[in-house]
């Protein structure tokens, strides 16, 4: 990475690390997809129950794979005959994993969600929810935030999933009431209520969409 980008990065996620400290969640910069992958290993306690959302961004730094290598209790949907089980169970969990679709240099985060078993994970439930954003993410404000999630996120997971929806075909939301839309629920995160629940990693690189 050129060390321009490099150090630009380093310096906008501390900014974000300041906001997100203010709304009452903890901030954390990683330098490069290693280096999340110890941070997140940090926050998640061994024999802890741990499941997710469909996070992109957990996959690509490798955290899925360790954990399910490792002494915990990964429960995996993919692997659930019950799919709604698996949803259900995320509820009780020690730690919910996710990305987000965008969050601002203010450490407001923004999800949308089809099933809208991530968002509502990410409101309430597991004790624990960590978050891998990469910098890619980062917007400057809550505006240019949903408009990014709305507008690249959501096309792209549209593709990625073989949706019948206009921004599939597009590659821009065009506010569609389609059955398999998936844009049914948004959730925009400004403040905890609890503290030391939600942890936000920040990656040096570009994941998920």
């Amino acid at each position: 990475m050129n060390e321009n980008i490099f150090k630009r990065n380093e310096l906008l996620a501390q900014k974000v690390i300041k906001g997100l400290e203010s709304r009452n969640m903890s901030g954390y910069y990683a330098c490069d997809r290693e280096a999340a992958l110890a941070q997140a290993l940090a926050l998640i306690p061994e024999g802890a129950s741990v499941t997710m959302g469909g996070a992109m961004s957990a996959h690509e730094i490798g955290l899925v794979q360790a954990l399910k290598q490792g002494n915990y209790h990964f429960i995996d949907r993919d692997a659930y005959a019950d799919k709604r089980a698996a949803m259900l169970a995320a509820y009780d969990a020690d730690v919910f994993l996710s990305s987000a679709n965008a969050i601002t240099e203010d450490g407001e985060m923004v999800n949308i969600d089809g099933n809208s078993n991530r968002v509502s994970a990410i409101a309430q439930g597991p004790k624990r929810v960590v978050f891998i954003v990469g910098m890619n993410k980062v917007c400057c404000d809550l505006d240019a935030a949903m408009k990014r999630a709305r507008n690249v996120a959501a096309p792209i997971n549209a593709q990625r999933f073989g949706l019948n929806t206009p921004c599939a075909k597009t590659g821009a939301c065009m506010n569609c009431k389609s059955p398999d839309t998936i844009c049914c629920q948004f959730l925009i995160t400004r403040f905890s209520r609890h503290k030391d629940r939600i942890h936000v990693i920040l990656v040096n690189d570009s994941l998920g969409f």
